[in-house]
């Protein structure tokens, strides 16, 4: 598989190729969803900051993420151009945004502006690349090329831990690791797009691989599905 043509995932009608990527938080999900995207020349846009972005939001106002009138009202007033905040990037962040995204209104407020990306490529893009919760089950469950992207929550917690401690924030693992098993249980379990794999995804545990290996094991996984 060249980096000129993904195989087997464009659909009908001349629309974009399309891959869908869902894990759990630290699966590596978004490192891969970029590496795919660069490789394949493809837009790429990590839906989790959509949800950041909201939690976020409401954090500013004095709000709780929890509460699901203040979260939907946030995610309709959300500004795009204001995701590569450093604070979406905290722990904090990504607690907030496992709540808000538990509310039916703020994925229904999200939901066009994700599948629009994913019909109108920005840049003119042959295609994109998604990485999420729900994507493959819900935004589009019609992409050809599913991935669900897991590994154990201690080796999750591990990574994480990594990345707080690599950009100067304070952490010990046992709290990360309690964070990440909250995480797991809200998105898992809530009424509204439940985190779990498509029927027809191909799932990566990533528990004992790297960033260059998780590549390799999803592009042999990709050529041999589409083979």
């Amino acid at each position: 598989m060249s980096n000129d043509r993904h195989q087997g995932s464009a659909r009908g009608g001349g629309q974009p190729a399309v891959i869908a990527i869902d894990g759990p938080a630290a699966s590596g999900k978004g490192t891969l969803a970029k590496r795919l995207a660069a490789h394949f020349r493809y837009a790429h846009l990590d839906t989790g900051k959509l949800y950041r972005g909201v939690g976020v939001a409401v954090l500013r106002s004095g709000g709780d993420p929890s509460d699901a009138a203040a979260a939907e009202r946030a995610a309709r007033s959300l500004d795009a151009a204001g995701l590569d905040d450093a604070r979406l990037r905290t722990a904090e962040a990504g607690a907030a945004a496992s709540k808000v995204a538990a509310h039916p209104g703020v994925r229904a407020a999200l939901l066009a502006l994700q599948r629009d990306f994913a019909r109108r490529p920005p840049g003119g893009a042959a295609g994109a690349v998604l990485d999420g919760r729900d994507i493959g089950t819900v935004i589009c469950p019609d992409a050809p090329t599913k991935l669900f992207v897991t590994a154990s929550v201690e080796a999750r917690a591990e990574r994480r831990l990594k990345e707080l401690q690599a950009s100067g924030a304070a952490a010990i693992y046992a709290a990360v690791l309690q964070d990440l098993i909250e995480r797991d249980h809200r998105d898992s379990t809530r009424s509204a797009a439940p985190l779990k794999p498509a029927e027809d995804a191909i799932v990566l545990d990533t528990t004992h691989l790297d960033a260059d290996a998780t590549f390799a094991a999803a592009i042999a996984a990709m050529t041999s599905r589409n083979t």
